[in-house]
């Protein structure tokens, strides 16, 4: 009796360890989960390492057929897209989606305004999770020349977002303050030349109008690496520099842009304060 209850025992457990190690092997083997192509585009950063001509030829990347699409892309899970150049001043934003087949991928380009600047639409030659290669053709009624634009998964991490911030949303003046922190009204002397409406575009080109929608200048802005300093350079309407301007931006968030202006540069104990906050005010 005893040695049928130490049989009835010993395989009971020898079920057990074998019911264990089946549910462990179906673990072991489970399939792994498949990213869709859209998952795929905005699993990683992507930096553009080559390019193509339709013999399969390498084309420089600061060829004039191609440069326009060279930098890193990063393409947001939330439909967002920032692309920069390869010295990470950024070159454009919008929204971006890849077909359902994982066939064409389309970018909508805006301005701050949130108006659309260009729609293209490309075809995907490769998406992996090493490589997006992607087809254009320069000429949309010549199909027979095109490019393809090989890009490679890199480490890159997106460059400081304050670019990024004042080019995504027009901006208002709507306060000063003097060094002491009391308001300044924005009629006064003091300030004046600094209010109204911005549009810092992501092509690098800005436009300020005055809170009547008349034009006030117009030209190329940068932000530092660091995001600490905001430059405009106003241009005339033959190109020639009117003035160049570096200011320090104080704060900059996806609601409020405000820099420090200085008057004289001798007197850097009298400053202003130039409070913009964010607008939906459509560029005039």
């Amino acid at each position: 009796m005893n040695i049928l209850k130490k049989l009835s025992s010993f395989f009971a457990a020898l079920l057990l360890a074998v019911s264990f190690l089946s549910c462990s092997d179906d673990n072991d083997s489970a399939a792994p989960e498949v990213m869709t192509p859209s998952q795929i585009l905005s699993a990683t950063p992507w930096e553009t390492t080559g390019a193509k001509d339709k013999n399969g030829n390498a084309v420089a990347l600061t060829d004039a057929s191609v440069n326009g699409f060279v930098g890193y892309s990063y393409f947001k899970q939330n439909g967002t897209f920032a692309i920069y150049g390869l010295n990470d001043v950024l070159r454009s934003r919008g929204t971006w989606s890849v077909s359902a087949d994982g066939k064409t991928r389309t970018l909508t380009a805006l301005n701050p305004d949130g108006t659309t600047i260009f729609t293209r639409v490309v075809d995907i030659l490769v998406l992996n999770n090493n490589e997006f290669i992607y087809r254009i053709h320069p000429n949309a009624g010549d199909a027979s020349v095109y490019y393809d634009i090989i890009h490679t998964k890199t480490g890159h991490s997106e460059p400081n977002p304050a670019q990024l911030l004042l080019a995504s949303t027009p901006w208002e003046t709507t306060g000063a303050k003097d060094k002491d922190g009391n308001p300044v009204t924005l009629t006064d002397a003091a300030v004046n030349g600094f209010v109204g409406y911005s549009y810092f575009k992501a092509n690098g080109t800005f436009t300020i109008y005055g809170l009547n929608d008349i034009i006030r200048s117009h030209g190329n802005w940068s932000v530092s690496p660091d995001g600490k300093k905001r430059t405009i350079t106003a241009l005339d309407a033959n190109g020639n520099v009117l003035f160049t301007r570096m200011v320090d931006i104080l704060i900059l968030t996806g609601n409020e842009f405000t820099y420090r202006i200085t008057p004289d540069a001798n007197s850097p104990a009298v400053f202003y304060d130039i409070i913009h906050t964010k607008t939906s005010h459509l560029e005039p």
